[in-house]
């Protein structure tokens, strides 16, 4: 008896830990920026936001699993891109105080693709050839997506291109516009495109629920580890019951995200910290919970989920965050371009070229997993000091 009270607590804090720990998080933030403590009330409201992202991906991964394609794809989509967009519209409203923050704000942009495509995809590549020596994936994907993500870079170039020509900001300001609305035109043609029409291109794997159960396995049979597995409250819920649920973790994670602009912002002011270095935080801080799933997935030798989920994130974070930042932006009286400065662009050009040399024979090892790592680490020195 005692034993099997024992394993329904292990199994309750295995499902329910991120909950807790986010909740929780994000409460202590509110006490340290009420006693002004903006170092401590930063550091919880990040810990907490990346907790309750991990547990919006969960769910939105249960909903998808009920929904037929096109729509179980936009749902874990969309859960992804709103927790980053809601984090960077908050810290861009700092804005209206402080115009330095857009800098921060366009940084955390390109720093979302550099983590996704350097951190996530390096650390789960390198972690998966040190167990399996050799993954393979479907080459069609990464040629698909370095495609996108290279059409993609090459727009975000003109509003900086028209800066260096002397340009009025009126002129920016309409080129930026005028981008923000082909990358959405853009992203809803990849849609279609990845759901309709080729969708053996993104054949997907396991999903992350299954490496739950292949965990359970190593104690119990098949039949005992599903039946435990049901007692995951979100598995009963009805498809309204995981929207609601949702959007009820991501108005908690708005709130977190309100602590950690106006601190984190404070704080990096106060010790010199550069834009670009923020940036970065402000993305490992977003992408943290898909930085988990990749890393499980590589190391259950699904390697094509980790390419999926690399790719698939930096492509929309660039095609959806940007045009619907760029609305709320100027919704809210903020001046919002995209004229990125050169070391952003730079580093998000040779980033795609890396990841297309790394995976576009469809198959990775630890080597090329290392070099994504030693490239990340390379441009947050020059980010340090830029």
């Amino acid at each position: 008896m005692a034993y099997s009270t024992n394993n329904k607590l292990k199994y309750f804090i295995n499902d329910y830990w991120d909950i807790f720990l986010g909740i929780a998080s994000i409460i202590i933030a509110f006490y340290f920026h009420k006693v002004s403590s903006g170092g401590a009330a930063t550091l919880f409201a990040a810990i907490g936001i990346g907790a309750l992202s991990l547990s919006v991906s969960e769910i939105a991964e249960i909903l998808s699993e009920r929904l037929q394609e096109p729509y179980g794809s936009f749902v874990l989509t969309l859960s992804a891109v709103i927790v980053e967009i809601i984090l960077l519209y908050i810290i861009l409203l700092q804005a209206v105080s402080d115009p330095e923050v857009v800098n921060t704000v366009k940084g955390g942009i390109i720093s979302a693709v550099i983590v996704d495509m350097n951190v996530l995809l390096g650390l789960a590549v390198f972690l998966g050839g040190l167990k399996f020596t050799e993954q393979e994936h479907n080459k069609e994907t990464s040629s698909a997506y370095t495609t996108i993500l290279f059409v993609t870079g090459a727009a975000l170039l003109v509003p900086g291109v028209l800066g260096l020509g002397k340009h009025s900001q009126s002129v920016i300001e309409n080129a930026s516009i005028a981008i923000a609305v082909l990358l959405m035109l853009f992203y809803i043609i990849i849609l279609i495109f990845q759901t309709k029409t080729h969708t053996h291109f993104f054949k997907q794997t396991a999903r992350s629920r299954i490496f739950r159960i292949k965990r359970k396995m190593a104690e119990k049979s098949l039949e005992e580890v599903q039946e435990e597995d049901d007692g995951y409250i979100f598995e009963k819920f009805n498809k309204l019951g995981l929207i609601l649920s949702i959007f009820i973790f991501i108005a908690i994670i708005a709130l977190g995200a309100e602590v950690f602009a106006s601190d984190g912002i404070k704080l990096a002011k106060e010790y010199g910290i550069s834009a670009g270095i923020s940036g970065l935080i402000i993305a490992i801080v977003a992408v943290s919970p898909e930085i988990i799933t990749a890393i499980k997935a590589a190391k259950n030798d699904e390697i094509q989920r980790v390419v999926n989920i690399a790719m698939g994130a930096s492509t929309v974070s660039i095609l959806l965050t940007v045009p619907i930042l760029m609305a709320l932006a100027y919704a809210s009286g903020i001046r919002f371009t995209l004229n990125f400065n050169p070391l952003e662009i730079g580093a998000l050009f040779l980033t795609i070229i890396l990841a297309w040399k790394t995976t576009d024979e469809g198959h990775t090892n630890y080597f090329e997993g290392i070099s994504h790592l030693m490239f990340f680490f390379a441009f947050a020195i020059i980010a340090a000091y830029y």
